[in-house]
Order: structure tokens, then sequence, then C-alpha cells
């Protein structure tokens, strides 16, 4: 299990080879449960999942992209909530490819706020406040957080989760969604 650079929120290490070997076993069999949370362009309507192969990009060698041959890979999303031209997300792991929430999001045309990779130019949405527009200018990073994590231990068999609440720049982001969004009702 591991996070893209600039995704915050929960990680598992394992402290020894057994752990390693066994969590790795749990990864593979589709045991680990993994939900995100994350902020996209555009409105969604409802939840939905992606069901599509991911592998490297073609030509640009150091992005991933949604790929006729590609391994298989299945992202479910269901909507927090809607905004005038956003939608929060939670968002839960069947397979684990490399970028997969970002590059499945950017492919249903819903690139994570932010993610400067498969994000596209910033969009400013029309009428936004200043206050919108400049938390938009200012976010950086993907507005993808790792908000759950649940496993079983290796050696008790217990199941285990642990969750971990929004960093403050999403949560700034959000609520400034929201005063938008209050703003034109």
């Amino acid at each position: 299990h591991r996070l893209d650079k600039e995704t915050t929120g929960l990680l598992v290490v394992a402290r020894s080879l057994e752990s390693q070997k066994q969590l790795v076993e749990q990864l593979q069999a589709r045991r680990f449960l993994r939900e995100y949370q994350a902020v996209v362009n555009g409105v969604l309507t409802a939840g939905g999942t992606v069901d599509a192969p991911i592998a490297r990009h073609p030509v640009q060698r150091k992005r991933m992209a949604v790929v006729q041959n590609g391994k298989p890979a299945i992202t479910h999303y269901r909507v927090e909530q809607r905004f005038r031209a956003h939608t929060w997300l939670r968002v839960t792991l069947e397979t684990g490819r490399t970028h997969q929430i970002r590059v499945h999001m950017a492919h249903i045309h819903h690139p994570l706020v932010g993610d400067p990779t498969y994000g596209g130019r910033l969009r400013i949405p029309k009428g936004a406040s200043e206050a919108l527009a400049e938390t938009l200018r200012g976010f950086k990073r993907q507005a993808l957080h790792a908000s759950k994590l649940g496993l079983q231990h290796p050696f008790s068999g217990e199941m285990m989760s642990w969750e971990q609440p929004l960093p403050e720049d999403m949560t700034h982001l959000i609520e400034t969604l929201q005063q938008d969004l209050a703003g034109t009702q």
C-alpha cells in the first residue's frame, strides 16, 4: 500500500518480512479497506464505478493512462456533497494501480482539484467568489486524502481499522466550496 506524492492520509508499514508477506497477500486478495476523500472538478449527479484498465501512458512514460491492454483497475465512488462546479467524493478501491483514483477520475472527465499531472488547467467557475478563486489558485496538490484504512492483523487475525480526518487544506477547500454554494442559493 502506498500513497501518491502529495496525497495525505493513512499508510500501513510492515515491521517485519513476515508481516509484509501477509499484508501483501491481503492486498492481492482485495481484503484491505481503503477509503479516500477527494474533491473533483465538475458536478457528478450520482456515485458509480469506473472499471477501466490502467498502464503506463504510451507516450508520456511518467504518467499512467486508461489503456485497453492495461492491468484491471476498479474504483467505486459516491457523492458526499455537490457544489456549483465541484463534487466532494468518497472513493474506495478494489484494485491498487499507480495513480488509480487520479487516472480514473480524469478518465470520466472529473479530474481532482489541483492535480498537476491529470487535472489539466486551473478551472475557476463562472461567478465564483473571490475567496473560492483564491482557494482554488492556492491549492497546489491533488485534493485526495486516504481517510480510512482497514486490515486483518497479520498475527492475531483481528480486524483493525483507522481513520484520519481531512487535512486543513482540504477542510478549507470544502468549507469555501460550501460558502460559495450558500452564496448562490
